[in-house]
């Protein structure tokens, strides 16, 4: 693999980085592992997932305040200190995301028809594929700047993904039978998990400056 000299003094950094991208990564899996139950009906599943997460998100702070400090004490990486901590900002958005999309759901326990879920299924995973890229792009940045592109497209184009079935769900939803509170209810849900692709796309257009300004 190629790799940059963006950490010049510590490994140490680098593998807090490298920590930080995994419990992003786990976060998403988890979340959609989690969706997937409730879907199922499996509450005990869900529940489980729910406080995966919760303790992912707990540690990815932990970490992205880690490597602030480290950033500003050393005085590591000057050139690139303010585009590597806007893109762990920005990605622990991601996990926060996910976070909060679950406990809506444990929240409000939205009773979901049998006639959407496959499409909930489906924008569940297209946004779990966009940070899956998001991730990959962001490893990329710190080992390998060249490959970068090739993962924010595919962040785009899962983006694009999750927002053609959340156009399909919403109709679906809007063209049913059932009561407008239900209805507005089950797009919120809808959006919800749609705003975690969204979110991933603004980081990847983020990360692609990133890499343009490191190219220089």
């Amino acid at each position: 693999m190629k790799r940059t000299a963006i950490f010049r003094k510590t490994r140490e950094l680098e593998s807090q980085i490298d920590e930080f991208c995994d419990k992003v990564d786990q976060g998403a899996l988890a979340f959609k592992i989690g969706i997937q139950s409730y879907l199922d009906g499996d509450v005990d599943a869900f529940e489980e997932k729910l406080r995966q997460v919760n303790e992912l998100e707990s540690r990815g702070d932990t970490l992205r305040r880690e490597v602030e400090r480290k950033l500003y004490s050393q005085t590591l990486i000057p050139e690139s200190r303010g585009d590597v901590l806007g893109l762990l900002e920005n990605m622990d958005q991601i996990l926060n995301e996910c976070e909060g999309s679950m406990w809506q759901f444990a929240i409000e326990k939205p009773v979901i028809p049998a006639e959407f879920r496959n499409d909930f299924s489906k924008i569940t995973d297209c946004a779990v594929q966009s940070v899956g890229a998001l991730v990959a792009a962001s490893r990329a940045f710190f080992r390998d700047i060249d490959s970068v592109s090739g993962h924010v497209h595919k962040v785009m184009f899962f983006e694009k993904e999750a927002d053609k079935v959340s156009t399909k769900l919403k109709i679906a939803i809007f063209s049913s039978d059932l009561d407008l509170s239900r209805k507005n209810q089950l797009r919120s849900f809808v959006e919800h998990i749609d705003n975690i692709a969204d979110t991933a796309e603004d980081v990847a257009d983020r990360l692609a400056i990133y890499t343009i300004k490191r190219s220089f």
